[in-house]
C-alpha cells in the first residue's frame, strides 16, 4: 500500500513538473489606474516627481514605435525596406535591434512606448500594397510575429515599462476577410497576452478609428466601442486589459467610446499650436461620459523641443501623457525616424536627440 502512495506521489510531482514547464516565465510588471494617474507595481509612474511646478507622477512618457514586429508578406514589395548595409529586409533584426535600444530608451526616462501589430504606415503616412500583418485572413495569429512580439513584451516587463499595443491599423485591416475575423483576431490577441502572463500592456483597438481607409464597420467610430466592450470581457485568472482607441490627429473623441473606455487617447498631428492642444485637451475632457480618467497623447508630429513652449510641454503642464510620432522625410538619412522602415532605433538624430532631452529633463532620466 505504502509503495502505491510512492508511486501516486512521484507521478504527481512529475506531471507537475512536466505542465510547469508550459508556463509563462512569472512576470514582474503590473500597471494599474487610479483617477488620472497610471501606476506601475502599485505605485504611480515618475513617483514624487515634478517639472516646473507640475506634477508628472502618473504620466507615460512615451513614443511611436509600432514597428517593432513589422514584416511585409508581399514579394513585391519587400524589397523597399533592405538594410543600408545589406540591401535585404530581415524582420528578426528589426527586432532584436528594437530590444536592444529599449534600455537607452528607459535610461532616458521613457516608460512607455506604443507597438502596433498591423505597425503603421513604413513611409510615414498612407498604406499601399504591402502587407505587415499577424493575422491570418481568419484572425488567427501568425507564430512568427507573435515569437518577435514576446521578445519585445518579455524585455518591456524586465524594464518596468508599459506597452500601448495597438491591434489593427487603417490599410491592413482589409487583409482580415469579414467582421467574424476582425472580432477572432481580438479575441486571440487579448488572449494570447493575457495567458502569456502579461499586466504590462494597455490596449488601442486601432489606430485612428475615424480614419476612412478602414474597412470594417466594427472598427469605425459609431461601432468601435463593441471591440472594447469585448477587450473588457475577456479575462485570465481575474486579470483583464485596460483598453481604449485612438482618432486622427485634432479629433475630440465620441461619446460611446469616452464612455467604454479605461483611458482616452488623442493625437496631435495638425494640432500645430500649443493654443489647439489646450484646447484639444479641454475639449476632450468635456465629452459626455468622461470622469477622472487618464489622457494620453501617443501620436504627435509636432516637435519644437527647444522652445520653452511646445505641445510636449503643454501636455504635461495639463496632466497629459505625451508620444513622440516621428517618421524620415523625404531626403532624410536613415538614422531619422521610428516609423519609416527599416527603421534605427537608436537616439542617433537630431530630432530623436532632442525628444529624448526633454524626456530626460522632464523626467529626471531612469525611473
Amino acid at each position: 500500500m505504502k509503495k502505491n502512495n510512492y508511486l501516486i506521489l512521484l507521478l504527481f510531482v512529475l506531471s507537475w513538473i512536466v505542465s510547469s514547464a508550459f508556463l509563462p516565465a512569472p512576470k514582474k510588471t503590473v500597471v494599474t489606474i487610479q483617477g488620472e494617474a497610471f501606476y506601475v507595481n502599485g505605485k504611480p509612474t515618475y513617483q514624487g516627481r515634478s517639472w516646473k511646478g507640475k506634477k508628472i507622477e502618473g504620466l507615460l512618457m512615451n513614443s511611436r514605435m509600432v514597428q517593432g514586429i513589422f514584416d511585409d508578406l508581399n514579394p513585391e514589395t519587400r524589397k523597399l525596406f533592405g538594410y543600408p548595409d545589406t540591401g535585404e529586409w530581415d524582420p528578426n533584426r528589426n527586432t532584436a535591434e528594437f530590444v536592444d535600444a529599449m534600455d537607452e530608451w528607459k535610461a532616458h526616462g521613457l516608460n512607455s512606448f506604443t507597438i502596433n501589430m498591423q505597425g503603421g504606415s513604413p513611409t510615414g503616412y498612407g498604406n499601399k500594397e504591402w502587407y505587415n500583418s499577424p493575422f491570418y485572413a481568419d484572425g488567427q495569429l501568425r507564430p512568427e510575429y507573435m515569437n518577435r512580439l514576446k521578445l519585445v513584451l518579455d524585455k518591456a516587463d524586465a524594464l518596468e515599462m508599459v506597452v500601448m499595443m495597438g491591434i489593427f491599423y487603417f490599410g491592413q485591416d482589409q487583409n482580415l476577410e469579414d467582421e467574424q475575423a476582425v472580432i477572432n483576431a481580438v479575441n486571440n490577441t487579448v488572449n494570447w497576452v493575457l495567458k502569456e502572463g502579461y499586466q504590462n500592456v494597455l490596449i488601442e483597438v486601432n489606430n485612428e478609428c475615424n480614419i476612412k481607409a478602414y474597412e470594417h464597420d466594427i472598427l469605425k467610430p459609431d461601432r468601435v466601442d463593441e471591440l472594447i466592450e469585448l477587450v473588457k470581457s475577456i479575462e485570465h485568472n481575474g486579470h483583464r486589459l485596460l483598453v481604449s482607441t485612438s482618432y486622427g490627429g485634432n479629433t475630440i473623441p465620441l461619446s460611446n467610446v469616452v464612455k467604454a473606455s479605461d483611458y482616452i487617447l488623442i493625437h496631435g498631428n495638425g494640432v500645430d499650436t500649443t493654443e489647439k492642444m489646450e484646447n484639444l485637451i479641454r475639449n476632450t475632457r468635456k465629452v459626455d461620459g468622461y470622469r477622472p480618467m487618464p489622457v494620453v497623447v501617443n501620436e504627435d508630429d509636432n516637435y519644437d523641443f527647444d522652445n520653452a513652449k511646445n505641445n510636449f510641454s503643454v501636455a504635461v503642464e495639463n496632466y497629459v501623457s505625451w508620444g513622440y510620432f516621428d517618421y524620415r522625410r523625404d531626403g532624410e538619412a536613415y538614422e531619422e525616424g521610428y516609423q519609416s522602415v527599416p527603421v534605427d532605433w537608436g537616439i542617433n538624430s537630431e530630432r530623436k536627440k532632442g525628444f529624448f532631452s526633454l524626456v530626460k529633463e522632464i523626467t529626471g532620466g531612469k525611473f
